[in-house]
């Protein structure tokens, strides 16, 4: 089997843990990293001896290269645009991590470039490819939620952050780093609307040491789609780490990972409750009645299976492996990755916080 040879720029939490983590497993049999990009020279003797791979401090070096088939973008956040672009025009394919890029217009000209030169640039969205997504999608798919009228996401919990990843100056902070998880996530589940817009939010800062936010409240909608609610907060003492969908007939709760819980009434159970204007009287007594019923709730538990990590790494991977190799259409498009940049974008726009670094 022809295997991708790829370069990965940056060997911090992303490219080295999440990405270069998967290349090492015995379940990767599609990539071959062939280099690898570095500033800090002990990162770059660690790659080149779990690799077996060429190595860079800078990734202008790459360019001599003509044995690369994609460049993973793992740089930091503020680079992912300028770095990006730079690969683009001199001729390979680029997979940027998230954010995709700081604003809508760096993201579209990225897409803009890779047109130009008829290669490909889309980002690493994995969490779309959740073993509960799939689960998600088919509960949705099988009606048992009625019309679904709202989507509720919190990505949070209680703790600090001091580094880059604190820093307005490094395109950081909640919303950048952690919020294209529950929004691609979102908009995946509303079929990218493309008219959906930040309808309200609220960006704050608790116990970051930087100057990016660390709570925002994010409220989405879009014409005949459900409302979305999201929350992603590093103060929360009682977080909840869920997903939970409203529908007319019933609702769905998971986490990241793990079961997923439904329930939900079928409409040829109930009883016919035609409404009346009338007080409601006990029939024998005639004292008030409240109105109340014990509806017949369907209780349901669906297992999924997989570690989180890397059943969406190795599942993204696939589907970005038979893109390139087979022709197959892309499913998380760069045009995607730009929708979630737009609605980031107004959020901060919504909410400029104080630069101080």
């Amino acid at each position: 089997m022809k295997k991708l040879r790829v370069a990965i720029i940056g060997q911090g939490r992303s490219g080295r843990d999440i990405h270069g983590n998967y290349f090492l497993k015995a379940e990767n049999d599609i990539i071959e990293v062939v280099a690898v990009v570095d500033a800090i020279a002990d990162r770059r003797e660690r790659a080149k001896k779990d690799f077996g791979c060429d190595v860079y401090k800078d990734y202008r070096e790459l360019f001599d290269r003509k044995d690369i088939d994609l460049i993973v973008n793992a740089s930091f956040s503020h680079q992912h645009y300028p770095i990006a672009k730079d690969c683009l025009e001199h001729g390979y394919n680029v997979l940027n991590e998230k954010p995709f890029a700081r604003t809508y217009y760096e993201a579209m000209d990225l897409i803009h470039t890779a047109k130009q030169k008829g290669l490909l640039i889309t980002a690493f969205h994995q969490s779309l490819y959740g073993p509960t997504i799939f689960k998600i999608k088919e509960v949705l798919a099988s009606g048992k939620l009625g019309n679904i009228k709202q989507i509720n996401m919190s990505w949070s919990g209680f703790s600090r952050r001091w580094d880059w990843q604190t820093l307005q100056s490094h395109c950081a902070g909640g919303v950048y780093n952690t919020a294209p998880h529950p929004i691609g996530i979102a908009l995946d589940l509303i079929d990218w609307a493309p008219d959906a817009k930040v309808a309200f939010s609220h960006l704050d800062r608790a116990l970051t040491s930087g100057d990016a936010n660390d709570m925002a409240k994010i409220i989405i909608t879009a014409p005949g789609k459900p409302f979305i609610d999201i929350e992603v907060n590093s103060a929360d003492g009682f977080p909840n780490q869920n997903i939970k969908i409203l529908g007319d007939r019933g609702s769905l709760l998971c986490g990241c990972v793990g079961d997923v819980k439904i329930k939900y009434i079928v409409d040829e159970e109930l009883d016919p409750r035609p409404v009346t204007a009338e007080p409601l009287r006990h029939p024998e007594t005639g004292h008030p009645l409240y109105c109340s019923e014990k509806l017949p709730i369907h209780e349901e538990t669906l297992p999924t299976e997989g570690d989180l990590l890397v059943f969406h790494t190795r599942y993204f991977y696939e589907r970005l492996y038979d893109t390139m190799i087979n022709g197959a259409p892309l499913y998380v498009t760069a045009e995607k990755a730009a929708k979630a940049i737009e609605i980031i974008e107004a959020v901060h726009a919504q909410n400029p916080l104080p630069v101080k670094y």
